[in-house]
């Protein structure tokens, strides 16, 4: 059943009292000094921003729309007031509730992505070097920075498998982070086109599939043993197979227990691959034991394929007919061109609106 007005003004009551804890925390010097802490602490309370805002602005609403109705009383100038205050009241009232509905816990989050090509050979690695490009131009427009960890590019200049990051540059409410806008991305992509290697201007059908992962930095539960890991180092390859060094600085970390291996190679030193080589894993292994613990529950967290085949697709783009297609949502436009040139604005809006609305039906529907 829903919240009841007394349990929702509780809940209000304990989020501005955190909210005002941690504003008094992060003007600590010994908290700021820490720099993990004070990073965790000012998500928290840009997270906390929104709630406490509407919450403040719905109490001035309700004092001001209860003046206006003593005042009427006397002067009925002030009854037409008072019914535009109740408006607004019960438009701020939803807001909060919509506020109060548990967001995704690491919507805040950075996030660590891997494009991998699929079905289709060549065109496939050729359309995953054209997702992360979408993606890229997405950041970019967002003003996040993006970053290649480690990639394996093909003969013609796209990509069998590639890892980025893409992070934001300062805090964001947690509706703004990198990953509640990119978090729907993991999954199977199909492409129909006529590839650059075909010469009977045949359509063919393709797939690159995407993971994408929080970013674990800052995850404590993850702990990884030298003894579980194996740490292979190799000489990093650009395009063709061409050397981009002369050295033996690419690293390859392999996590014995789970058997996930990350290969990082675009970084000047192996201590440097190898920090980030255990930056995805870290991630990785979040991502696992959070899906296996949300498993019995809920299907969530199964939406990210790990196999690409082009039968579990989530999302098409359609070519010939300038087409993009979410086949979660329904969402359909003609505008793939601008889509790939990174405007994702209106698949994020659909997918994030399907996302809240499946919540808030969990919590009316919920005990």
């Amino acid at each position: 059943m829903a919240a009841t007005p007394a349990s929702t003004a509780q809940s209000v009551g304990a989020l501005l009292d955190e909210h005002a804890e941690l504003e008094q925390r992060l003007a600590d010097p010994e908290v700021l000094a820490d720099q993990t802490q004070a990073r965790k602490l000012g998500r928290r309370y840009a997270r906390l921003g929104p709630v406490v805002a509407c919450a403040n602005e719905l109490a001035r609403a309700r004092d001001d729309r209860d003046t206006a109705r003593e005042l009427a009383a006397e002067d009925k100038a002030f009854a037409s007031e008072a019914d535009t205050l109740d408006v607004r009241v019960v438009e701020l009232e939803t807001r909060l509730a919509e506020l109060l509905v548990p967001r995704d816990p690491h919507d805040a989050d950075d996030i660590l992505m891997e494009v991998k090509s699929g079905e289709g050979g060549e065109e496939s690695a050729l359309f995953a070097g054209d997702l992360v490009r979408m993606y890229t131009r997405y950041a970019e427009s967002r003003g996040w920075k993006v970053e290649v960890l480690g990639s394996t590019p093909s003969d013609l200049g796209g990509y069998k498998d590639v890892t980025i990051s893409v992070r934001a540059t300062s805090a964001v409410e947690p509706v703004h982070g990198v990953w509640a806008s990119l978090k729907f991305e993991g999954g199977v992509h199909r492409v129909q086109r006529v590839p650059v290697t075909e010469s009977q201007g045949r359509i063919h059908t393709s797939a690159a599939g995407v993971l994408v992962f929080p970013d674990a930095d800052e995850t404590p539960d993850v702990r990884i043993d030298d003894k579980d890991i194996r740490v292979d180092v190799f000489r990093a390859s650009g395009h063709g197979g061409q050397s981009v060094n002369t050295t033996d600085s690419a690293v390859r970390v392999t996590h014995l227990p789970s058997g996930i291996v990350v290969s990082c190679q675009n970084e000047r030193s192996q201590l440097q691959n190898k920090a980030r080589a255990l930056e995805v894993l870290r991630a990785r292994l979040q991502a696992k034991a959070e899906m296996e613990a949300a498993a019995e529950a809920s299907e969530q967290r199964r939406s990210q394929v790990r196999t690409v085949d082009r039968s579990e697709r989530i999302r098409t783009y359609n070519f010939p007919e300038n087409r993009i297609s979410d086949h979660r949502v329904g969402f359909k436009a003609h505008n793939l061109s601008t889509v790939l040139d990174g405007d994702l604005a209106d698949v994020v809006a659909a997918l994030t609106a399907a996302e809240r609305a499946e919540a808030m039906a969990g919590e009316s529907g919920g005990a």
